[in-house]
């Protein structure tokens, strides 16, 4: 007797996050083409920062140059963490973490086509965390492309101080403050349901708190820096120090928390 196997649909356990992936593929490409870009033209200006950039540093008031971790510029390690990854790079990874977040859900609820999705057989729950992952797993890929990028222009750039560890330290936690606006982003979208008011909300908190963590110091509100992501990413100097666990921690956690905020408002909501 032949036994009957009866075809199986497909598990809903990840097919959401590797669709969201295969659709958005090429936003999330360009996006992080233009991050690795910026890195690497801003890195590779470091021999002539090296030559004559400390002199015009010094012409900076003491307060700016605080405030933008500008004193030590003629160091690889201090160059880098002023310019690349002080101010252009996660800038650009907060916006790119908003974007992203935005459309977990607020933009399938915007559009109006939640509803179709909601008709597999897939929780809510299950909806925002697999495309919660989905941004982890492209934020990642941010990471690895801006690693092998500063490598690729280790020798040339004259930046071989930095090792190749001190690197990936600082684009793990790269990594993490992407999740953490993405994760903002996500619970914002499950409480609003708008695309726009995501991104804006979520821009506008990043710009507040890069400014708290980089002038808190300077108008006496030092405790301020602690309240803001860019703090636990950059302050322990992970291009001197390597990873510091105790901010990747906190960004993780603070990332898990807000997703955990947004699922909880995302199925106690009425969608309709």
């Amino acid at each position: 007797m032949t036994a009957t196997v009866t075809p199986q649909p497909a598990t809903t356990h990840t097919i959401v996050c590797t669709e969201t992936l295969r659709t958005s593929r090429r936003g999330l490409l360009g996006w992080t083409a233009g991050i690795t870009a910026a890195a690497g033209l801003y890195a590779a200006f470091y021999p002539q920062m090296a030559a004559s950039g400390a002199a015009q540093a010094e012409n900076l008031p003491q307060g700016l140059r605080d405030a933008l971790n500008m004193n030590d510029v003629a160091s690889a390690a201090g160059y880098l963490s002023s310019t690349v990854f002080g101010l252009v790079v996660p800038l650009l990874a907060m916006f790119f973490g908003a974007a992203v977040g935005a459309r977990v859900s607020a933009a399938d609820e915007e559009s109006g086509t939640l509803d179709l999705l909601m008709a597999h057989p897939l929780t809510r729950t299950s909806l925002l965390l697999q495309r919660f992952a989905a941004l982890v797993a492209a934020a990642a890929g941010i990471g690895v492309t801006v690693w092998l990028a500063m490598l690729a222009l280790r020798g040339p750039a004259e930046l071989g101080s930095v090792g190749i560890g001190q690197f990936a330290a600082q684009c793990v936690h790269l990594m993490l403050l992407i999740v953490c606006f993405g994760a903002l982003a996500t619970a914002i979208g499950a409480v609003t349901g708008r695309r726009g008011t995501v991104f804006a909300v979520t821009a506008v908190v990043g710009v507040i708190s890069w400014a708290a963590h980089s002038f808190a110091g300077q108008i006496g509100l030092d405790w301020a820096a602690y309240l803001s992501p860019f703090h636990y990413y950059i302050d322990s100097e992970p291009l001197r120090n390597g990873i510091d666990f105790g901010g990747v921690a906190v960004l993780a956690v603070a990332s898990a928390v807000l997703v955990a905020l947004g699922v909880y408002r995302f199925n106690h909501r009425d969608l309709g």
